[in-house]
């Protein structure tokens, strides 16, 4: 069966009052999103990868010595990306739960401290990412960086958190200060609860 694009958890005016705009979801989500799904599809199709999931087809095509991915990579882990990236979101004001902030604070020091590093390696990416907070292999709270479509599943790592750092996720309410909606990602849209029952 063909993915599909899956609806957005809140309405498109839903984040506005956040720092997310309308227009931000409207391209974000219904343009970009639906354009990985779309190509996605065409390139598994007749393959072997029809009728795998996501994760199968991620960590069987992602190369790591490859200088650039593969178009079935690239579609299909940018369209697990943004499955994830809209969950990770809420229009609610949300409280970190008290097990992911000890979790947080056992591993990066404070909440302040892990913040800081998130933001520094989303705006450290040079060009297309995405920043992520994942549980390790060694059971560890990390953040990493990652180029392009690459994420933690190519790793095997757990994802917790993961902002998009493509421009497209943010030019339109912030123009090129990607530190700005680093920031106000953290601040005002992260849904913690999803963030702690991933754990």
């Amino acid at each position: 069966m063909a993915f599909q694009l899956p609806d957005l958890p809140y309405s498109h005016d839903a984040l506005a009052g956040k720092g997310m705009s309308k227009e931000t979801l409207e391209y974000h989500h219904d343009k970009h999103h639906n354009a990985y799904v779309t190509n996605g599809n065409k390139a598994i199709e007749g393959t072997e990868w029809e009728g795998k999931s996501l994760e199968e087809i991620i960590k069987g095509t992602y190369d790591p010595k490859a200088v650039a991915q593969n178009g079935i990579f690239n579609n299909i882990s940018q369209l697990w990306n943004h499955n994830q990236f809209w969950e990770m979101m809420s229009p609610d004001d949300s409280t970190m739960p008290s097990e992911l902030e000890k979790a947080i604070t056992d591993s990066f020091g404070s909440v302040d401290k892990f913040k800081d590093e998130f933001k520094a390696a989303g705006a450290g990416q040079f060009g297309s990412g995405w920043a992520w907070l994942v549980k390790d292999t060694d059971g560890g709270l990390k953040v990493t960086k990652t180029e392009n479509g690459v994420n933690p599943v190519c790793f095997g790592q757990t994802t917790l958190l993961g902002c998009d750092v493509w421009e497209h996720s943010y030019y339109i309410d912030f123009r090129n200060a990607r530190p700005d909606y680093l920031t106000n990602f953290l601040d005002k849209l992260v849904n913690w609860e999803n963030v702690a029952s991933r754990m």
